[in-house]
């Protein structure tokens, strides 16, 4: 999956502005951004939904303006908004789906009751899906985009409103169809959710390519282990901010204060002896290595939020 300078302008306004991607063959790239920044814009623009204005894209190696029926044949997609059939049983939905992707009738059928089972549904696998509950109708959905392996299957934001035993469902299943050669491009907010998935990480901010790398290489670059000291008092929060150092960071409302180290055994012997001589007693001091949400606050400037629509 290729894209070049994509650009896309909605009421004179850009939503992709000079976009770059470029996603190895079965392989997950996890697209991540503020609320905004154009993932889900290119993403519509990748799946042949929305025509770019400026730039060039292939996907399974055809163009997406050029050879559009070409690229929709070998996608899927699974967007914010709902494909779900109401009038049919979450059985029917399925098994249309998968005659849609040309499966004979017995193979839809056992692959819809497949589904079922791996999603949670097979007790409400003969239910009308109008009378699903919200959570129930987006694991069905989320059923529906894993009928075959497609050769790109694009994600838009796939696991929001699931419980934890749902997400994990999903994670199953979009690692399955790696394995069986599917290229994934997933949006998400959850930051976790790109660390367990994601072979690449793509940062957007603005419509543009703000950071780019694997997740160990995006943390790497916050400098490594971090000391967190946590006091009852904010008035000892000066204290301790003196304590780690001019580059310490300090939170008040959550009454934290911390700071990059090198040597993390040595760094948390110096500090606790250090606040002891000083007479403070820490509510908690913990080590902790950076994560996601800390590369994506520091590169953009803001806390991972869901996309509406952008």
């Amino acid at each position: 999956m290729l894209a070049e300078g994509l650009h896309k302008r909605f009421d004179g306004k850009a939503a992709l502005d000079g976009f770059d991607l470029a996603v190895p063959a079965g392989t997950v790239c996890g697209l991540l951004g503020p609320n905004g920044a154009g993932k889900t814009t290119a993403v519509r623009i990748l799946a042949t939904l929305l025509r770019l204005d400026g730039g060039r894209a292939e996907v399974a190696g055809h163009d997406v303006v050029r050879e559009a029926p070409a690229v929709r044949r070998q996608v899927a997609l699974n967007g914010q908004q709902s494909t779900v059939d109401d009038v049919l049983t979450g059985r029917e939905n399925l098994v249309m789906w998968g005659r849609l992707y040309h499966l004979s009738k017995r193979q839809a059928s056992l692959r819809a009751e497949e589904l079922l089972e791996q999603f949670g549904l097979a007790d409400a696998a003969d239910k009308r899906a109008k009378h699903y509950s919200g959570g129930m109708r987006r694991r069905l959905d989320l059923a529906s985009s894993f009928i075959t392996a497609p050769s790109v299957l694009f994600l838009d934001e796939p696991t929001t409103g699931l419980d934890p035993r749902n997400r994990g469902e999903v994670w199953r299943e979009v690692k399955r169809v790696v394995a069986e050669g599917t290229t994934v491009l997933l949006t998400t907010q959850y930051l976790d959710e790109a660390d367990q998935l994601a072979d690449q990480i793509v940062v957007m901010d603005t419509g543009r390519v703000a950071a780019q790398g694997t997740p160990d290489h995006l943390k790497s670059k916050l400098g490594g282990d971090r000391i967190e000291v946590v006091v009852r008092n904010s008035d000892e929060l000066p204290v301790v901010a003196g304590v780690l150092g001019e580059d310490a960071e300090v939170d008040h409302d959550a009454f934290r204060v911390s700071a990059a180290v090198v040597d993390r055994v040595a760094a948390l012997t110096r500090v606790t002896s250090a606040l002891a001589a000083k007479g403070v007693e820490a509510e908690d001091i913990a080590l902790r290595r950076p994560t996601l949400d800390d590369v994506f606050l520091a590169i953009t400037g803001h806390k991972a939020v869901a996309e509406v629509q952008s």
